[in-house]
């Protein structure tokens, strides 16, 4: 019987190492158990999900475990929450530490607009960070909330160490914000006196000056109405009086509201004129 050439090779091979012709090195069977049973181990942790475990703790031993963390670029953000986001346990191995992902979680910090994570071995972690920049804080109800200039909000408000930053309130200032305190930078000495930048109706704001004076603007030629507030503010010194209100929306009037004070000494003073002109009109 003829076999198949493939065949052929096979029984050769079997025929000289039956016959003692192929020499077999000293420990090959010895070798061999050791090598299936670390292809089943291998496969057996493939299986189960525990590659990344065993893999990271064999290149711990053998001195890779992260040890340091080098920290750049945080202000805001403590170093405590970005060891956690991290997830270092004092095992975690350099070699098995995702970049890519350590990454993207520092980026959920609220600070945090961009991070960098690179791996200096055999033992340190070097992490640099851009951080937000706080523009001004918008009250939305009851909420005090830091925002950029774009209106994006960063966090909330926790403390007082942004207090010297604007303050806008309402429903739409913080995307308002940024175009309107540009246009208040036109005027420092008034901008200056401001507390509250107040958004009404999404359309139109109201100043809430240091004395408690309330400015009403109106929805267009907001330019004109601060020119016309400067120009009673440099004659009469305005702002200055027992004034509870301005109101600037019409263009042709100018509107003014007493406090309560002085409208009831006006009040008291026009009663004493009317008396005084009635008590002259009598004796005549």
């Amino acid at each position: 019987m003829v076999l198949p050439r493939p065949l052929r090779r096979v029984v050769r091979f079997c025929v000289s190492l039956a016959t003692g012709r192929i020499h077999i090195p000293r420990h090959t069977g010895t070798a061999s158990v050791f090598l299936m049973f670390g292809a089943v181990g291998f496969y057996g942790m493939s299986v189960g999900g525990h590659t990344q475990d065993v893999a990271q703790a064999t290149t711990s031993a053998a001195g890779f475990a992260i040890e340091k963390v080098m920290v750049s670029g945080n202000v805001q953000t403590s170093e405590i929450d970005i060891l956690q986001m991290l997830g270092l346990d004092g095992a975690t191995s350099l070699l098995s530490l995702d970049v890519e992902g350590a990454r993207r979680r520092l980026g959920e910090l609220p600070w945090v607009e961009y991070a960098e994570v690179r791996k200096i071995y055999p033992k340190t972690i070097e992490v640099t960070l851009r951080e937000r920049r706080a523009f001004g804080i918008w009250q939305h109800g009851s909420e005090l909330s830091l925002i950029e200039k774009d209106g994006s909000v960063i966090a909330p408000l926790r403390d007082n160490k942004f207090a010297s930053l604007p303050l806008f309130v309402g429903r739409d200032a913080e995307t308002a914000a940024a175009d309107f305190e540009q246009e208040m930078a036109k005027w420092p000495d008034l901008k200056h006196r401001v507390r509250a930048y107040v958004r009404v109706a999404s359309r139109r704001w109201d100043l809430h000056l240091d004395n408690g004076v309330v400015v009403s603007l109106p929805e267009t030629d907001v330019q004109q109405a601060l020119t016309l507030l400067a120009k009673f503010q440099a004659s009469q010194g305005l702002l200055e009086r027992d004034v509870a209100a301005v109101d600037l929306r019409l263009p042709d009037r100018t509107t003014v509201r007493l406090t309560e004070g002085a409208a009831e000494r006006r009040a008291a003073a026009v009663a004493a004129r009317t008396k005084a002109l009635l008590k002259t009109g009598g004796d005549t």
